[in-house]
């Protein structure tokens, strides 16, 4: 399931774009958005988060952190968005939109399968975020649903 995930990334480079950084610009644009949205939902949800989500797979996660980190992704994809992308507006803001909600699930799905499995975190290479394997958990969901509405959305 990783490897078939995270090839999405890499497929991204196989698109045609009206420059020649473009590919490698759209997959800095996932990985920017993913990680930002990761970030931001982290932080959202440490200062306003009252509300669990899903008490039972990621207790940390709240209601607040992912409406707050989804907009604030978002704005931050309408920013980037016409610096590495060939996106409009409004697919800029869907596609903040897709990466917020989409990284959220990765989390989530990825924090199931390890509980399951009895391994709490990966590792402590962020204070908050856990291990390596934490910072990709969003990006094996973003990295598809990235990859197919730039493919399907936007050529």
């Amino acid at each position: 399931m990783t490897v078939f995930a995270l090839s999405h990334a890499s497929w991204l480079l196989m698109l045609p774009t009206i420059n020649i950084q473009g590919e490698a610009l759209l997959v800095l644009f996932l990985l920017a958005l993913t990680e930002s949205n990761d970030i931001a939902q982290y932080l959202w949800g440490k200062s306003c988060g009252r509300r669990k989500v899903v008490p039972k797979f990621s207790p940390g996660k709240t209601l607040e952190g992912l409406v707050g980190g989804v907009i604030t992704t978002m704005i931050a994809s309408l920013i980037i968005g016409p610096l590495l992308t060939p996106l409009n507006t409004l697919q800029a803001l869907l596609a903040g939109l897709l990466i917020g909600i989409s990284g959220f699930c990765g989390d989530v799905v990825m924090s199931a399968i390890k509980r399951d499995i009895g391994v709490k975190d990966s590792g402590k290479l962020l204070p908050g975020h856990g291990g390596l394997l934490d910072r990709i958990d969003s990006l094996i969901f973003t990295a598809p649903v990235f990859f197919y509405f730039i493919r399907y959305c936007c050529y």
